[in-house]
């Protein structure tokens, strides 16, 4: 708490957003959701400070990012202050997507038709983060102390939702392709385990439940705060998608499939490397500049530098450093083997003339590696 005094010199109002769908080393639930806020608000009680929190729509049970948050809403509420707690439905935005967004834009994109998680039948009331931060904005000045909850005035059903952002891509094709439940609820489990991807078993619960604000929410807050949230097909239709918006929803799978597709490459090139009879690379060599250029030696050299790319590109929490070093020796080999196996560039199969594809392909994957 005293931590937070010094901070909060000349500070009338706190606006708190912070928060983690899933733990993580010392990011836990308690700490960031609970403690650390709960610390902030004290002290904002002792300097007079207005307090809003930016919580989240759903029910306890569905999770410890759920329950921990309703948990600290009822402790600011709890303390003699001015404090406002606003529980948002789906957020989205029309300029950009991030985690379990970016993933439904991806889906909706789908070549042909897009994806769907069951038969879509789940139902929620969406905000943009735009009419989300105007609430936030009369939050800090207005509006008595209690809990509001922020969605558009009609649910939607996850299959309008995707239909909705399919319309605004512009991209051709209706209907969609049902993907079994099991099947999700799978793709889930693993995802959780892993600690990795877009959604976890608490969204899941979230989605599966429902996550629609009560009758009356959005006239509650427009009494409250003056601020309208707008449908999803309004907000859509006011900004018009561009050429960015549907690149970055159709590289959502692409990218990764490029990612290991490389990984796989690079893996096979250095095992071959390594494994190929030193007999073998003699014969391959003789005639050419590199037969007295300790050609075993070279290849195994090579073979390990591969594996080593290879795994990095797989494991790195920030690869691109990987994928520049691919670059390189995949430019190396084009040139280096090219220049001195003048045959090996006519190999019917593309042996080395795959780099030619492989270089600009790299350099997407280098762009793409910081998508979120």
């Amino acid at each position: 708490e005293s931590d937070w005094e010094e901070a909060l010199r000349g500070v009338d109002v706190v606006v708190n957003a912070a928060g983690i769908l899933r733990e993580e080393g010392r990011q836990t639930f308690e700490d960031i959701h609970v403690r650390a806020p709960l610390a902030l608000a004290q002290a904002s009680t002792k300097k007079g400070v207005r307090f809003v929190q930016v919580s989240a729509l759903g029910h306890p049970d569905d999770g410890g990012f759920i329950e921990s948050k309703h948990r600290f809403d009822e402790a600011l509420l709890a303390l003699p202050m001015e404090a406002i707690v606003l529980r948002p439905s789906i957020v989205y935005s029309p300029q950009g997507s991030y985690g379990g967004t970016s993933l439904l834009r991806a889906l909706a994109a789908f070549p042909g038709r897009h994806l769907l998680p069951g038969d879509g039948r789940w139902q929620f009331n969406p905000v943009s983060a735009e009419d989300l931060a105007e609430v936030v904005v009369a939050a800090c000045s207005q509006g008595e102390k209690g809990i509001y909850d922020v969605g558009s005035e009609q649910s939607l059903s996850l299959q309008h939702y995707q239909a909705a952002w399919r319309r605004w891509l512009k991209i051709p094709g209706e209907g969609a392709w049902n993907v079994p439940e099991c099947l999700v609820k799978a793709q889930v489990h693993v995802f959780h385990w892993l600690g990795k991807g877009p959604v976890n078993q608490t969204i899941w619960k979230m989605l599966q439940r429902g996550n629609q604000t009560p009758p009356g929410a959005s006239e509650r807050l427009k009494q409250r705060f003056g601020v309208r949230v707008r449908s999803l097909e309004e907000v859509l239709e006011q900004r018009p998608s561009q050429t960015q918006d549907r690149w970055a929803a159709q590289l959502y799978f692409l990218a990764p499939w490029l990612k290991w597709s490389m990984v796989a490459l690079w893996l096979w090139s250095g095992i071959v490397g390594l494994v190929t009879p030193a007999t073998d690379i003699l014969a391959m060599v003789q005639g050419t500049a590199l037969e007295h250029a300790y050609p075993v030696e070279l290849a195994r050299l090579t073979g390990g530098l591969d594996i080593a790319l290879g795994a990095a590109l797989a494991w790195a929490q920030r690869p691109r450093w990987a994928i520049l070093a691919m670059l390189a020796s995949a430019a190396a080999y084009l040139v280096g083997f090219g220049l001195a196996m003048p045959s090996a560039t006519w190999d019917p199969l593309g042996g080395l003339v795959k780099n030619v594809v492989i270089l600009p392909a790299l350099a997407v994957l280098w762009v793409v590696a910081d998508r979120r």
